[in-house]
């Protein structure tokens, strides 16, 4: 820590700062996480210094600043840091945007964790900036066209095919036959209701 500080120190009016700086705050970040005053300690000293953008490009120094104002109760401040930063690790931006969502959802709740379906809600309720998802969330469903073909075949042929038109389709269309399963499964059962 007291390397860390000196070297800040001597770097203040650096611009940028020095790789073996940002390297330094990013091992600190990560061997402080079962020593949370130190880490506060450090968090305090990352948001203050003028290089604060700089050191959230290293994904430890990210997660760190996260989990110190979660804990604290600063969902807000840790959203628009996820926001802000610039760390390359976007899948895991993502997860720590949804962790975030989870914990202020529990604590408004009184809870101790979430079921998978309170997870799917929360995800749904609070999707992530495009700063962190410029291309959008993957969504799991079909491109337009597969889902056209496989109405058609429903329509036409049988809504519950034996596994050989099964495995037939998944060729066609490019799909696991588990997929094409699921598809048709998930068709009949919304033709039910």
């Amino acid at each position: 820590m007291k390397r860390f500080m000196a070297m800040l120190n001597r770097n203040e009016n650096t611009d940028p700062p020095p790789t073996k700086l940002l390297d330094l705050a990013g091992e600190l970040c990560e061997a402080l996480q079962s020593f949370p005053p130190a880490l506060e300690k450090l968090v305090g000293v990352i948001m203050g210094c003028k290089h604060k953008m700089h050191l959230l490009t290293n994904i430890h120094v990210v997660r760190a600043c996260v989990h110190v104002h979660v804990q604290s109760g600063q969902h807000d401040t840790a959203c628009r840091l996820l926001e802000d930063c610039k760390a390359g690790e976007k899948e895991e931006l993502v997860q720590l945007w949804h962790e975030i969502h989870y914990q202020r959802v529990m604590e408004k709740h009184k809870r101790d964790f979430l079921t998978p379906l309170q997870k799917f809600r929360c995800r749904k309720r609070y999707p992530p900036p495009l700063s962190l998802c410029p291309e959008g969330l993957k969504t799991r469903s079909y491109p337009e066209e597969i889902r056209q073909q496989l109405h058609r075949f429903a329509a036409e042929v049988t809504a519950n095919p034996d596994k050989k038109q099964r495995e037939g389709l998944a060729r066609d269309m490019n799909l696991h036959p588990t997929q094409v399963y699921n598809w048709f499964a998930n068709y009949r059962r919304r033709r039910k209701s």
